[in-house]
């Protein structure tokens, strides 16, 4: 830490999520002496740098912290000296997303930011690109904590702890949003309810649920099911699990399972969206351009309550609580994305999963699982496999790891599919993998 105080650099700091995370930091600055944030992008995101680390800047003028607010396209004076890097940036924009999207359909497979074969594309663009980034860290910041909430984020964040030196915790935003969810369907506070998560980033369970130290789990997968289960992330189609199935897992599932537990009728809305208002992307694309002709106001010095339908909520309180609970070592619970190291006994003890941490000023310590239950097992390892493909395919541009990756995945699932997307992938993304194109 510097004298002055905290130094945080945001990575992608042109991001529409901004000024959650800027307000999250002003909301504990009481326990939290951050005193520099520099918000870095590249040249392609300079006017929406310049936007929003304007906005970010009225809004600390407005709160009276003592809080600088830094724009730069410079990394190395971004990275200098850094406590925390966090990570939140879009390899190929909002235009690579949206062609994520659109391949797998192309052959009739779901099209999903984070989620299969658009998933896959994202992490091969996104991986050499934070490896890169701490390998920058580790010259300029060797000691700085890696927050990254960049997706697919549990992918990214094992590459990072596999391939770096660098301290990295994983984040997402849906493990809170469920909590909150549970919280109000329950009709109280949300630091009254426990639930113990089981799985990888967007391949969770809630196994179990406590209220007042009560097992309510029952309960609880009762209140979820039904028409009234309204869907708690913005980015996912509002379609329902089915009751009798959620009351025979016994569990919550994240809403990104309804891809694997409902994959017709989520092939579906996919197909029937993407020829209608579009893919997820080019909806995402409309309410970024509203968001920002908002941040442009120079009355405006609060965040917008439109950022909620950006799909992002709640990840400055995951972000901010994390950094707030490692630099005051907190010792309390939070879920994070972590190495399993023999936490759970059915994945890799090189594996990153998501789970209920321990947080203290050593980072995370995830709470022991052991064998998970068998309902979900088999997904949980071969979606872990497909991922640690991945990883190898990335960062070497091994096309045999990449097309073995593609064709295990549930949501892909047949050799002939997987080589005529991943030829598509490789093709429509050639200035980002350079390395399968030496092949």
């Amino acid at each position: 830490m510097t004298q002055r105080g905290l130094k945080i650099t945001t990575i992608g700091g042109g991001s529409s999520y901004t000024p959650e995370l800027i307000e999250g930091f002003i909301n504990r600055c009481q326990d939290l002496p951050v005193k520099d944030i520099w918000l870095l992008d590249i040249e392609a995101g300079r006017q929406k740098l310049k936007i929003v680390s304007d906005l970010a800047s009225r809004m600390v003028e407005r709160s009276g912290v003592d809080l600088k607010i830094h724009a730069t396209l410079d990394r190395e004076e971004a990275l200098k000296d850094a406590d925390f890097v966090t990570t939140q940036f879009r390899v190929g924009l909002l235009d690579a997303r949206i062609r994520d999207e659109r391949i797998p359909l192309k052959y009739h497979k779901i099209g999903q930011e984070t989620t299969g074969a658009g998933g896959f594309a994202k992490a091969l663009r996104s991986v050499p690109v934070i490896l890169d980034i701490c390998r920058d860290m580790e010259r300029l910041c060797p000691d700085a904590w890696l927050v990254n909430f960049a997706n697919p984020s549990g992918l990214l964040t094992e590459a990072v702890l596999n391939h770096t030196s660098i301290k990295a915790i994983g984040l997402c935003n849906c493990p809170i949003n469920m909590i909150h969810d549970l919280a109000q369907r329950f009709q109280v506070d949300s630091k009254e309810i426990y639930c113990d998560f089981v799985g990888i980033n967007h391949l969770i369970w809630v196994q179990k649920v406590l209220l007042h130290g009560r097992d309510v789990t029952s309960q609880a997968v009762d209140l979820f099911s039904g028409s009234s289960a309204k869907e708690v992330m913005a980015n996912i189609p509002e379609i329902h699990f089915d009751p009798e199935f959620l009351k025979s897992l016994g569990m919550i599932p994240v809403s990104y399972l309804k891809y694997y537990y409902m994959q017709p009728e989520m092939l579906a809305d996919c197909i029937q969206a993407s020829e209608t208002v579009g893919v997820r992307g080019e909806v995402v694309k409309k309410v970024e351009d509203e968001l920002f002709e908002l941040y442009k106001d120079p009355e405006l010095n609060i965040k917008p309550q439109q950022l909620a339908g950006r799909g992002g909520a709640r990840y400055s309180d995951a972000a901010c609580s994390l950094i707030d609970s490692i630099y005051n070592n907190k010792e309390d619970i939070q879920v994070v994305n972590v190495l399993s190291q023999g936490t759970n006994l059915d994945l890799p003890y090189n594996a990153v999963i998501e789970r209920n941490c321990v947080i203290n000023g050593n980072g995370a310590h995830p709470i022991t699982i052991g064998h998970t239950p068998l309902k979900i097992r088999g997904l949980l390892q071969i979606v872990k496999a497909y991922e640690q493909l991945t990883i190898q395919a990335a960062v070497t541009g091994d096309y045999d790891a990449a097309l073995q990756a593609l064709t295990i995945h549930p949501l892909v699932g047949s050799a002939d599919v997987a080589r005529c997307i991943l030829d598509d992938i490789i093709e429509q993304n050639k200035e980002y993998l350079p390395l399968f194109h030496t092949r």
